[in-house]
């Protein structure tokens, strides 16, 4: 109770208003939420993340208007390229940067970077990031003034994975997790200034809480594969108790939990079920060499084919046990293009969306800035990796009006194939496909549904014939074959489950060119009203 009410008078004080909830207002039309294991979209359609990382570690903890930081043309560019998603950091030391004192002035420059997404209708996840907690530890996240070491001299290692285990930052985890000094309120007052802020946000998804946290002095407990049920116990006690106070601004956006920071590799984690109806496991896959190495080590990474399904395999469990959405907010950090298209292959798969580290390198303390990023050089977007956006960029369905069933990318045949279960009342299925694949063309081959984009759109529209499983193939234009996003083909002339229609045969030539010529007014105007 104590703790409550200390959280309520510094909330007050920070924001200046009455703790009353904004919930009774519509909510934002473009947020997403959660049903069961999806995120869906006002409309209801389950959207699939392809997204990436945007931290600026250092002072002032936020990516500068400039080449080198980010500027509309960097949203415009993933837009362009198909990410639909950003996890964009807002890190504890920038919203307070003295005890009790929100800089308003810092969330101003947040909010630059997340209007330019807006903009591009592109989702914002706000992180309260953090490595090796402060630059007294080489790292970054919390202030200064929220150390809390006893005077436990810290002694660099050279690796920021390495800092964690030693007594200054172990002792400095310890004491935040024993709520030393009432770190607990003025990390949730924290929170509450930036859901204050953009609670109403249009393409927000959420609040990540807390990125990677460390177990502290039983940080080896945790690495095991039945990891730490007691830390993970009390790391969800100080999870809730930041929510609670994110829901006194937000009622209605998804509140991210993260596991400990061995679950990236090598443990399970212990959330038990939470009451709210908007939450999400926010979670990371780094579980074999090349993402310590910086590229593939081992001839065919025996240890990345293991371990990186159990690690997703891990998460869906404990999604489960809590209720609520799922997302792979952290994978890569590296240049090894095999390593990514498993990793995207297993998401595809386990029809998971995901946030690769990282869009941009920007001196990063505490990753691997020597292979991270996209770019060869941060403030020059010509300089894209273009093995690495091979496997980035690709086709995929954004936006499935209907729950998925399957998904799958043959880089070698370059052929997307979808399946879903259609839901009535949501729009279309929208597919973005992206020309650096398809430099001739693309042909769209639809069952069970029919076509409503213009040929060769970028965003590809689907709407369902009826509750029959839509399949929506994704495949390089075949010359001579008629259009390049036909129709599926009519019931008389559907090849039998599992062959794909022939796009160029010529069985359907004259019936498309009858539907072209004699229902195109149609088409035309139902394209209309869908976009």
């Amino acid at each position: 109770m104590a703790r409550r009410l200390a959280l309520a008078s510094v909330v007050a004080a920070l924001v200046a208003a009455p703790l009353v909830s904004t919930a009774t207002a519509a909510p934002a039309p473009a947020q997403l939420r959660h049903e069961g294991r999806w995120l869906v979209d006002a409309a209801g359609r389950t959207v699939v993340v392809h997204g990436v990382n945007a931290v600026w570690k250092h002072a002032p903890y936020i990516a500068p208007d400039t080449a080198e930081g980010f500027t509309a043309k960097d949203a415009a560019f993933l837009a362009d390229n198909g990410f639909n998603g950003v996890r964009l950091g807002v890190l504890f030391a920038g919203v307070m940067p003295q005890p009790g004192v929100i800089d308003h002035a810092y969330l101003d420059k947040v909010d630059r970077i997340v209007k330019l997404l807006a903009a591009q209708q592109i989702y914002v996840l706000l992180d309260f990031h953090q490595d090796d907690y402060n630059e007294r530890f080489t790292g970054e996240g919390f202030p200064e003034w929220a150390v809390h070491d006893d005077g436990v001299p810290f002694v660099p290692t050279g690796s920021f994975f390495a800092n964690y285990f030693t007594p200054a930052l172990a002792r400095t985890f310890d004491n935040l997790w024993a709520d030393t000094d009432g770190l607990w309120d003025r990390y949730a007052a924290g929170w509450v200034a930036v859901a204050d802020r953009w609670a109403n946000q249009p393409y927000l998804m959420g609040y990540d809480l807390f990125n990677e946290p460390s177990a502290g002095s039983q940080a080896l407990t945790c690495a095991n594969p039945n990891g730490c049920p007691q830390f993970d116990a009390k790391l969800q006690e100080f999870y809730d108790h930041v929510r609670a106070a994110i829901r006194t601004k937000d009622r209605g956006n998804l509140v991210w939990y993260e596991p400990q920071f061995f679950f990236n590799a090598v443990s399970t984690s212990h959330f038990g079920h939470i009451d709210d109806p908007q939450v999400a496991l926010s979670w990371h896959d780094y579980a074999c060499l090349p993402a310590f190495a910086g590229g593939s080590v081992i001839p065919g990474d025996p240890d990345c084919q293991f371990n990186e399904p159990r690690v997703m395999d891990n998460a869906e469990t404990q999604r489960a046990e809590m209720g609520g959405g799922t997302l792979l907010t952290e994978y890569g950090s590296h240049d090894a293009v095999d390593d990514l298209a498993r990793m995207t292959a297993l998401a595809d798969e386990r029809l998971i969306g995901w946030m690769y580290w990282a869009y941009k390198v920007w001196n990063d303390p505490t990753g691997n800035p020597a292979s991270e990023g996209m770019f060869a050089k941060d403030d020059d977007l010509s300089t894209l990796k273009a093995p690495k956006a091979d496997v980035l960029i690709r086709p995929y369905p954004q936006a499935i009006a209907g729950t998925p069933q399957s998904l799958s990318w043959n880089v070698a045949t370059k052929t997307m194939d979808l399946t879903y279960a259609p839901k009535s009342g949501v729009g279309p299925t929208d597919v973005f496909v992206p020309q650096r694949h398809y430099p001739g063309g693309y042909d769209a081959v639809v069952t069970g549904g029919r076509v409503t984009s213009a040929r060769q759109a970028r965003h590809l529209l689907v709407v369902a014939n009826g509750t029959t499983p839509v399949r929506v193939v994704v495949r390089p234009h075949v010359p001579g074959a008629a259009g390049g996003a036909p129709a599926a083909a009519p019931p008389s002339a559907q090849p039998p489950a599992g062959e794909l229609p022939a796009t160029g045969s010529a069985l359907l030539r004259p019936l498309i060119a009858a539907l072209i010529l004699g229902i195109g007014a149609l088409l035309l105007k139902r394209r209309n009203a869908l976009t």
